[in-house]
């Protein structure tokens, strides 16, 4: 993890490196880009936008889609009031529910009926993940605007390992409506059993979110997964010019690499305060991407056509 002399660093290099890519190069590549990773407002965290301002900003930049996270709830039921606003405007917008405490954790019930209501994407425990709080300590990056109650940690399996019962009914739904199964902030050691049990339950679409920050990933975790099937996306937030920057572009490369552009997707992660809205995040990694040496085309698979297949939209 970076330090913040090296964080300093980081976005320095990522200046000048995004500094010799035209505009208007990155700005075609957006234009059909879909960003799985929004944290839009309204939240208990500070937002720097609100979801309809997000979904502007994306149509205005020509992007295909956008997916709304937000920690403790679901925008998943919005979606059709804001496609009344924006459909004309040819941006899809998904969502989808974390399963956190506050959210109503591990139950199928509340899986069924948001499934039911249209999400598309179910993410395990992020913020309430046992692994998450561990792996916080002494952390604020998550901080809040409202003091929410303490939360128990939240994992899938049992204290043998096994999967949890609630969980695999979970898998099932999953299964049934075709969604997205997001590994959420487990372990890596959790995520290779919940994945396992997935793929023997008829889980088709596996995601894996910045795997290197807090999920306790090898290179090796990643590539095997990627092989697996899973999509291996990496959050912008964590390698542009952002208070989150985290890791060197050298490392983006390297992390990239690791799944291979055929097993990757990069996601915002953006919309908190004082940090780019996600759009611009979007941009600046996409710059960054040409400038390390990636083609157009590769680009063009990781921004666009495999978060598209994700989601199983036609190419």
């Amino acid at each position: 993890m970076a330090s913040a002399n090296d964080a300093n660093r980081n976005r320095e290099e990522v200046r000048r490196l995004i500094a010799g890519i035209d505009d208007s190069v990155a700005n075609d590549l957006l234009k059909g880009a879909i960003d799985l990773h929004v944290h839009s407002g309204p939240s208990t965290m500070p937002r720097k936008l609100d979801h309809m301002e997000a979904a502007e900003e994306a149509a205005a930049a020509g992007m295909r889609a956008v997916l709304f996270k937000d920690h403790h709830y679901s925008v998943a039921p919005v979606i059709p009031m804001m496609e009344r606003l924006f459909g004309e405007r040819g941006l899809a917008m998904y969502s989808g529910l974390v399963l956190n405490n506050s959210t109503g954790g591990l139950n199928p019930f509340v899986v069924d009926a948001q499934l039911k209501m249209g999400a598309k994407l179910i993410w395990m425990p992020t913020a309430q993940a046992g692994n998450h709080i561990r792996s916080a300590h002494r952390k604020t990056r998550l901080a809040t605007n409202v003091e929410l109650r303490p939360s128990p940690g939240l994992t899938v399996v049992d204290p043998y390992g096994k999967i949890l019962d609630e969980v695999k009914q979970i898998l099932d739904l999953i299964a049934e409506f075709d969604a997205i199964l997001s590994s959420g902030h487990l372990h890596v050691w959790e995520i290779w059993k919940l994945f396992d049990e997935a793929r023997a339950r008829g889980v088709k679409r596996l995601l894996v979110n910045h795997p290197m920050y807090g999920l306790h990933f090898t290179y090796e975790d990643v590539r095997d997964l990627a092989k697996l099937g899973a999509l291996i996306e990496q959050s912008a937030g964590l390698y542009v010019d952002s208070r989150f920057n985290t890791y060197t572009p050298e490392e983006f490369k390297e992390h990239i690499l690791a799944a291979g552009v055929e097993h990757s997707s990069i996601g915002s992660d953006l919309g908190q305060v004082d940090n780019p809205t996600p759009v611009e995040g979007m941009r600046q990694a996409i710059k960054l991407c040409l400038a390390l040496g990636f083609s157009e085309a590769e680009v063009r698979t990781m921004v666009a056509d495999n978060p598209a297949r994700l989601l199983g939209l036609s190419s």
